[in-house]
């Protein structure tokens, strides 16, 4: 079962947030309120860090280096230069 990273939301100006990890089924929903406080939650997306050589005997630092941000609108893949981007 994969583990899931969720944070508090805060109800008052300057509360502070807290992360927290939670094991799920990768078919149940995100979580809204916190299992045992009630507090409202909400699930963080963070796009896999930590996955990148894992358990291919590689280290963090031969693994690929990340790709600059396509500048894409929408559908997925480049935007053709539309936004002004050059490439």
């Amino acid at each position: 079962m994969p583990t899931y990273v969720y944070e508090t939301i805060p109800q008052q100006p300057g509360a502070s947030v807290k992360q927290f990890e939670i094991k799920q089924s990768m078919r149940d929903e995100p979580l809204t309120t916190h299992p045992e406080t009630g507090t409202p939650i909400r699930r963080i997306i963070s796009g896999g860090y930590g996955l990148i050589g894992a358990n291919t005997g590689r280290s963090s630092e031969s693994a690929a280096p990340a790709k600059e941000p396509s500048h894409s609108h929408g559908g997925g893949g480049c935007c053709g230069g539309s936004c002004g981007c050059s490439h």
